[in-house]
């Protein structure tokens, strides 16, 4: 059996959280996320995010055009998207369900499968492994167990926030087939479908199989044959993640509002991700720039190098770059690691064997010097903003790189 895991509206939540509009969400307020904003500074398509339970009342809805939800509901609140915290706030969703023993697949923020046939053993029943997630992820949660992922699906849409609907056997077939067709939406393969199925007349799933796989085949493809195959539940296996350790730094930026000064604060971040004694010597394969903007929100442009690295100048010029891309100017600025390479190994220059000798003796003497007195007892002051008016943040103090 498969359980899907549900949190509705979680990027619209996320977005929300500490915000001064969070009481009118919780009183009914129509909200919803902005259009990304690209470096230019225009919206990348001018369609919204989630919206909330008012805002569909009065007939906006997700990826709507944002000129037309204004029309039709003026009253709309925009909250700016905040990806850098959705993101950081599933992935401790997901660690949290991790944690109970569940192999995850993670379909996007909000919505997550694991199998539970290996987790009745451990946790005594079906109904005390739902009862474990729950109390993993402490937070309202709908859920949905059936043989199938799509099926899973479907059932957590329908269940209630306090008690799981379980569906076994012929019963979910039976079941899904009066289920809504605008279910093939939450897949990408079958989003397309929708429209020209309701032209058609198909509303439910039942109707979509009565047309059979080889006409829906002939007339929309793959897509119509995968159609098909979910309203008959069936479905592919699960693909749950790897678990990767992460590492994470952060830095204000203050009045370091200039290109060099943003250039400046990336470096230390390098510097201090590099230091880090969880990376255990190893070489990043990809890092996730982010930032924090002024304005509100978040950016982050992740970046997969062409090979496994650890040098400090290499990394910072691959980073360098994809600071242009900032949509508006950043208060803080992150780094972390989302995927690590093989351990660096030692490489002599053949034209310059004494300077690479002192390298390595150097690196060395370094490592030597964190491992009895910790990570901050080689360090080097990094002249980020001279022309700030505060002290602290002309000078910073960033880890000598190994």
């Amino acid at each position: 059996m498969i359980a899907c895991v549900h949190l509705s509206r979680f990027e619209l939540v996320a977005a929300a959280e500490g915000s001064s509009v969070a009481r009118r969400a919780v009183a009914g307020g129509a909200l919803a996320v902005a259009p990304t904003v690209s470096a230019g500074g225009a919206a990348a398509a001018g369609r919204l995010g989630e919206v909330s339970g008012a805002a569909e009342a009065h007939g906006v809805r997700s990826g709507m055009l944002l000129g037309e939800a204004l029309a039709r509901c003026p009253e709309l609140i925009l909250l700016p998207g905040n990806p850098v915290r959705v993101g950081e706030i599933w992935e401790d969703s997901l660690t949290a369900l991790e944690s109970i023993g569940a192999a995850v697949e993670s379909a996007r923020p909000g919505l997550a499968y694991f199998q539970t046939d290996g987790l009745n053993g451990l946790h005594g029943t079906q109904e005390g492994t739902i009862a474990a997630a729950r109390r993993a992820l402490a937070r309202a949660v709908r859920v949905g167990v059936a043989p199938a992922r799509f099926s899973a699906l479907a059932a957590a849409l329908a269940a209630r926030s306090r008690r799981a609907l379980v569906l076994e056997g012929s019963e979910a077939k039976r079941w899904l087939a009066g289920r809504p067709v605008g279910l093939l939406g939450y897949r990408e393969e079958t989003a397309a479908l929708l429209e020209p199925l309701r032209r058609l007349g198909v509303d439910t799933l039942g109707e979509l199989l009565g047309l059979g796989r080889p006409a829906l085949a002939d007339r929309f493809g793959a897509p119509g044959a995968m159609a098909h195959r979910l309203a008959g539940g069936e479905d592919s296996p699960l693909r749950p993640r790897r678990p990767e350790e992460r590492m994470r730094e952060t830095m204000e930026i203050g009045d370091a509002g200039s290109g060099l000064a943003l250039k400046r604060v990336l470096g230390v971040l390098i510097s201090r991700l590099l230091a880090r004694a969880e990376r255990r010597g190893r070489t990043l394969r990809s890092v996730r720039l982010s930032a924090r903007l002024v304005s509100g929100g978040s950016w982050h442009e992740e970046v997969v190098f062409r090979e496994p690295i650890s040098d400090p100048e290499r990394i910072w010029l691959a980073l360098s770059l994809r600071l242009a891309l900032l949509p508006a100017p950043a208060g803080a600025l992150g780094l972390a690691v989302e995927r690590f390479g093989p351990p660096q190994g030692e490489q002599g220059a053949l034209l310059d064997q004494d300077r690479a000798s002192r390298q390595a003796r150097l690196r060395e003497a370094v490592a030597q010097v964190r491992a009895v007195a910790g990570r901050d007892a080689a360090l080097r002051a990094v002249c980020v903003d001279p022309h700030s008016r505060v002290p602290e943040r002309r000078v910073v103090l960033a880890p000598v790189p190994e």
